[in-house]
């Protein structure tokens, strides 16, 4: 008795001949890391990138989050063609200068951040965002440069300042003490900007890890983190290692930073944009 293959198709009528069999399409369905629920892509997306059975706040690019945030078209980015050079001229697994030009083919990004000036509900600011897609958004000497750039502008101009945070990484390694001198620079850019009463918001994403979490992302006037991001220097299970103790459930997220002070407010992707908004209208648009 012969069996007809799963992967075989059906006759088509008439004919007789066989016809490749129908999948689903890859990448329409994506299962929600925190609660394992299957979820319709689309559904997904449209709904900020937010599992609707659990809350759980997946990865946003850097390009969806500018279009959740600013204004329609309102973003002008700034120092678009920076790009990391290659001073120890380092390599692990790969030399540093292909590992740079393969990130920038697979993201359509120079480097692991983003800045530039925008609108928030009309309301003028300046912007800047630092991708995890990008070697786990860790800070170089572009990534240094670029925020301090902006945070002299919005000392400049009189702006508001809104960093989004999204970096797994700390300093990149692969620039040795040129890339841990960005902590520094950068934090020393926000001084000035405080000195001057500006006003910057920090915004905590899953993951704002390392050298990241230990400079600019901490020294916001306002902190917010979205729910349940992992948020410190070393993560848990090197914590725990090192320390050979238990650590407290929810160790190192949102929810465990505002406990202890570390933030100011959890809020969910929805109604970071109105909250935003509101902060700035409240410290009186520039400063406080």
């Amino acid at each position: 008795m012969s069996t007809v293959d799963n992967s075989e198709t059906s006759a088509s009528s008439g004919s007789g001949a066989r016809r490749p069999k129908r999948g689903v399409p890859e990448g329409l369905w994506i299962r929600c890391d925190a609660c394992s629920a299957t979820l319709f892509r689309k559904q997904v997306e449209q709904n900020l990138n937010v599992c609707p059975e659990c809350g759980h706040h997946f990865y946003v690019p850097t390009s969806a989050r500018i279009r959740q945030l600013l204004d329609p078209d309102s973003f002008e980015e700034w120092w678009a063609d920076m790009s990391a050079g290659d001073p120890l001229e380092f390599a692990d697994r790969k030399p540093y200068a292909e590992r740079i030009i393969d990130e920038q083919r697979k993201t359509g990004m120079k480097d692991a951040c983003t800045v530039g000036r925008g609108y928030m509900r009309g309301r003028p600011l300046v912007f800047a965002m630092t991708d995890s897609a990008f070697i786990m958004g860790s800070m170089g000497s572009v990534v240094g440069e670029k925020l301090t750039r902006a945070v002299e502008k919005a000392t400049e101009l009189s702006l508001p300042l809104v960093i989004v945070s999204g970096s797994g990484g700390g300093a990149r390694m692969h620039e040795g003490i040129i890339s841990l001198m960005q902590m520094g620079k950068v934090s020393a850019a926000l001084a000035r900007l405080r000195r001057a009463r500006g006003l910057f918001i920090s915004v905590l994403t899953n993951p704002t890890m390392g050298g990241v979490a230990a400079s600019f992302a901490s020294l916001g006037d306002v902190t917010i983190a979205e729910p349940r991001a992992l948020i410190g220097f070393a993560g848990p299970r090197v914590v725990e290692a090192a320390c050979k103790i238990k650590l407290p459930d929810g160790f190192q997220t949102s929810e465990f930073m505002l406990k202890h002070g570390f933030v100011d407010r959890i809020v969910h992707r929805s109604e970071l944009r109105s909250e935003l908004a509101r902060i700035i209208d409240y410290c009186g648009g520039s400063g406080v």
